[in-house]
């Protein structure tokens, strides 16, 4: 394993030893609501400062964009490694105790995605990549189907649920993907959505409106399980962390939903 991946994991399950702690009495935990239907907990910046504390105390000239402290200050200052962070990945899900959510690190260098950890603290499930060194679950290589048909496919999304006014557009892409799929499930941790399209657990996923912490990690565990991911139009550019559209599947599912779905780029 990486050194940078090592550390990476260190990270994660610092941050998920602050979640699981507070899973023994969620009754207390403090609830903020960001949004309508976006919560952040007291668990979110505590798990995401356990994460912070690892990275820096290896790599202390490191940039940090996390969900909840947002960009260190060294950010902008063409600083060529940048921690991409998102402590707890379903935080609605956790709050309710519904036991889907996940600790996401990624490891951005000179605009590529290298580095990658999605780590669920609930199935003790710890899925990693390293840029060119393949995807593994549990340190078990893991690849994407082989499916080859949407049709055949079970598909991953997620609602606008901080965009109201984007949820009419979004009932259509579902009426759409409902009739071309073998099915739609909305577990509600994008992060966790990807890295099951890396496992083989999902054969697609669409989503609209992330941010880039939700997308990082598990980008990479799907390019270095033989997937694709890429925005709504197909492509996968630099900027698609950036513009928050994805478009992830097996090469053929995934060129089979572009069609479908650009239409809502």
């Amino acid at each position: 394993m990486h050194p940078m991946l090592i550390t990476a994991v260190k990270a994660a399950r610092k941050g998920a030893a602050v979640i699981n702690r507070a899973t023994f009495d969620l009754d207390r935990v403090q609830v903020t609501q960001k949004g309508h239907n976006d919560f952040v907990t007291e668990v979110d910046k505590a798990a995401e400062q356990a994460i912070i504390d690892v990275l820096h105390y290896a790599y202390p000239d490191h940039a940090i964009l996390a969900e909840e402290s947002g960009a260190s200050a060294n950010l902008h200052d063409e600083n060529e490694n940048v921690w991409i962070i998102d402590p707890l990945d379903g935080t609605t899900n956790f709050i309710h105790g519904f036991p889907t959510y996940c600790v996401s690190i990624a490891l951005q260098q000179r605009g590529v995605i290298t580095q990658a950890v999605v780590y669920d603290p609930n199935r003790n499930d710890l899925f990693t990549a390293t840029r060119g060194g393949g995807a593994h679950l549990n340190e078990k290589r893991i690849r994407v189907t082989k499916r080859d048909k949407l049709a055949d496919g079970l598909i991953g999304t997620g609602f606008p649920y901080t965009d109201l006014n984007g949820l009419d557009e979004y009932l259509k892409m579902f009426k759409i993907m409902t009739q071309k799929s073998a099915g739609l499930r909305r577990p509600g941790a994008a992060a966790l959505d990807l890295a099951y399209v890396a496992a083989g657990r999902l054969d697609g996923f669409f989503e609209k409106n992330l941010k880039p912490w939700d997308i990082a990690a598990g980008s990479l565990l799907i390019t270095e399980a033989g997937g694709i991911v890429a925005d709504f139009s197909g492509e996968s550019d630099a900027d698609y962390l950036y513009k928050g559209h994805v478009i992830a599947g097996t090469p053929k599912v995934f060129a089979q939903m572009v069609p479908l779905l650009a239409p809502f780029a």
